[in-house]
């Protein structure tokens, strides 16, 4: 069955100039109407304090449990959470971890700094060593030797691996199936950084089984700036989280009892939910972007994105630029490079007068499309990159 009969252009549901050609989901997400409309009616709620009852600090947060649960394919409402930030997922993993001196933790090469910061000073903390596991120096098979490196890597005395499921940077695709069985035979964690995949590659929970996914959600999850969501595992059942507050405490669902303090926390992972997140504009905001995400399916999106930018790219072919082989890149983020070099001025240039939004990370202009662009919004970026 064509594409274009399960998932058309849905550019409708955005207000992007019709000027500009947006493929930098992977920056930042526009933002679609119905949740810009979520947003202003949030903001409208709070000219009447009294229309907030307590039950709504919990009952619009467990619906978005639910949502994204559906998304990542679990049941375990539980054991998600709402989150302010990736490093505020990740500091609750390295607070705690029981790591000691002669243990690794390993990272990728250029990984995204807010999954790279925690661990590195957990580390130094510890006296465990960080091994950041670099992409291979060769444009051929570069996807394939990277993955095959990582595994190589793991070790017995590995701890914990930190990674996305696609590079940040270039998309490329790690194979979390092969790097999870490893982890699982020499007993480490496996802590997954979503932000980049999330919303727009499937996902499975229960064929990955992390230790831990953090997912910012300002990007391919569609949600506002300032909000995330994690899903944390067994591991982390029991453990102490960055904050107190009052609201992940056992019964705080009974407001009239706040002053009787509890020493036990809130079931499964909800301990670690960040200080006010119930907030009342950016949870509704967040709840109608996922709706909206688990109606299009990130399998959809996918298939989308592979056919407005197929042809265009295999123009490439024969051309000073390499992209990577499909089968070790995202289809809604990938990174094409120069096997030259690239004049980064006469790039910048190019974009600029033609109004293309893209980003370049390290060596690679990183293309992000999504249902609101066409094959010619890619078309008109391959026509610029021939001319450079």
């Amino acid at each position: 069955m064509e594409v274009q009969q399960l998932l058309k252009n849905q550019s409708e549901k955005f207000n992007l100039p019709d000027n500009q050609i947006y493929l930098n989901c992977a920056y930042m997400s526009p933002m679609l109407k119905s949740v810009e409309e979520a947003g202003i009616a949030g903001i409208r709620r709070k000219r009447n304090p009294a229309s907030v009852a307590p039950e709504d600090f919990f009952s619009e947060t467990e619906i978005l449990r639910q949502e994204f649960g559906k998304l990542i394919g679990t049941e375990e409402y539980q054991r998600i959470v709402v989150i302010p930030s990736v490093s505020y997922g990740i500091a609750s993993v390295t607070n705690n971890i029981d790591i000691k001196p002669g243990e690794s933790i390993i990272t990728m090469g250029e990984q995204f700094p807010s999954n790279y910061y925690p661990w590195k000073n957990l580390c130094e903390r510890s006296g465990a060593t960080l091994k950041a596991i670099k992409a291979p120096d060769t444009f051929q098979n570069r996807g394939r030797l990277w993955n095959q490196k990582i595994l190589d890597a793991i070790d017995s005395n590995t701890k914990v691996v930190a990674m996305a499921h696609v590079h940040w940077a270039d998309g490329t695709l790690f194979d979390l199936k092969a790097i999870r069985e490893k982890t699982h035979s020499v007993g480490a964690l496996l802590v997954i950084d979503g932000t980049q995949s999330i919303g727009a590659l499937p996902f499975d929970i229960k064929e990955i089984a992390p230790d831990a996914l953090i997912c910012a959600g300002y990007k391919w999850l569609f949600g506002p700036y300032s909000i995330g969501l994690a899903y944390y595992g067994k591991y982390f059942d029991y453990g102490k989280p960055i904050e107190e507050n009052w609201i992940n405490r056992a019964d705080s669902e009974d407001f009239a009892s706040l002053v009787s303090y509890q020493d036990a926390y809130q079931p499964g992972a909800l301990r670690y939910e960040v200080g006010e997140h119930s907030n009342f504009i950016l949870v509704p905001m967040m709840l109608e972007a996922l709706k909206q995400i688990n109606a299009w399916k990130p399998s959809n999106i996918q298939e989308y994105c592979a056919s407005i930018t197929a042809q265009a790219l295999k123009r490439l072919n024969d051309s000073n630029f390499i992209v990577e082989d499909s089968r070790y890149r995202g289809e809604h983020l990938f990174g094409i490079r120069a096997k030259a070099g690239i004049n980064q001025q006469r790039l910048k240039t190019l974009l600029a007068r033609e109004n293309i939004l893209v980003s370049v990370r390290g060596d690679a202009v990183r293309v992000a499309p999504h249902l609101y662009n066409t094959s010619d919004d890619m078309e008109r970026l391959i026509d610029g990159l021939l001319q450079l």
